[in-house]
């Protein structure tokens, strides 16, 4: 079973984490991450852009490689998209498994996938005005050891 929203709205991580343990029903681990907006370096805001049905079809697309790496029970993703603040909930990757060495493996490949290549555009306000934000070589890198 999988869950993956795309949206504009907060979201409540105890509820998605409750919704895993209902979910999964006798897993033995879930594990989770939550990806905050940084205000480091100046940053006033960012802005997520996506499009829609294909941000979800590559999404459900590796949800379905972690599925078919590690003995999941339940995976749900939240990402939030639009114009967002310091401090602000961006994303949530909940997996449950029965193990917890599969469910942490499963939820950092999952993060390390949305950091790297999921598909959405992330433009920053700050002092000097907005820019996009171009990927970053430490991220590519950590990402390579899923492949």
């Amino acid at each position: 079973m999988s869950d993956i929203r795309i949206q504009t709205e907060d979201f409540d991580p105890g509820t998605e984490i409750a919704a895993l343990e209902k979910a999964a029903g006798t897993a033995g681990a879930i594990a989770s991450f939550l990806g905050l907006v940084r205000g480091d370096d100046g940053l006033a805001a960012m802005t997520l852009e996506h499009y829609p049905a294909f941000a979800l079809r590559e999404i459900a697309a590796h949800v379905a490689e972690a599925k078919s790496r590690w003995p999941l029970l339940d995976v749900r993703v939240v990402h939030r998209v639009g114009r967002l603040v310091p401090g602000e909930r961006i994303v949530f990757v909940g997996v449950a498994s029965a193990h917890r060495q599969a469910a942490f493996e499963a939820a950092e490949f999952l993060m390390d996938y949305l950091k790297t290549r999921a598909p959405f555009w992330k433009l920053e306000e700050g002092r000097d005005g907005a820019r996009w934000v171009e990927a970053k070589a430490e991220d590519d890198a950590a990402a390579t050891r899923w492949r």
